[in-house]
């Protein structure tokens, strides 16, 4: 069997910070930003996995869903409980530094983890977790 990633969804409850973050930030490039219904979803990826993309879309995006839902949905999100995403860095504390200079708000400083790892963590703009992770030993 051969499968691979295509997609991955991180809940974002305000795009053009997102974008600030995702694109200028953390460099990703954006590879589209359509609208639908009265909301919006824009796909950003890194230019050197043209094959995998990240889409950025409202945390709830179900026209049929409840206001108890909705709010449920918008608190998980602010707590940082719906997604996470883990990056692969060259140089974690590199990528740590450009971060947090571009004030990121930081989760976890870079650590060398026992699993052969090192990295940090960031929370984006709408409270999702990220990682950077570099392997040891590069």
């Amino acid at each position: 069997m051969d499968i691979t990633l295509s997609d991955c969804f991180i809940a974002v409850d305000d795009y053009d910070r997102a974008l600030a973050f995702y694109r200028d930030v953390l460099g990703l490039e954006v590879r589209n930003d359509v609208g639908f219904e009265g909301m919006r979803w824009i796909t950003v990826g890194a230019p050197s996995q043209p094959d995998v993309n990240i889409v950025l879309e409202p945390p709830l995006a179900n026209p049929n869903a409840s206001p108890a839902d909705k709010k449920t949905m918008a608190e998980l999100l602010a707590k940082g409980l719906l997604r996470g995403v883990i990056f692969r860095t060259q140089d974690c504390d590199a990528t740590f530094e450009r971060i947090r200079a571009a004030g990121g708000e930081v989760l976890q400083e870079p650590i060398d983890q026992p699993y052969g790892v090192r990295d940090c963590a960031f929370r984006d703009p709408s409270g999702n977790m990220l990682r950077f992770s570099q392997p040891r030993g590069r």
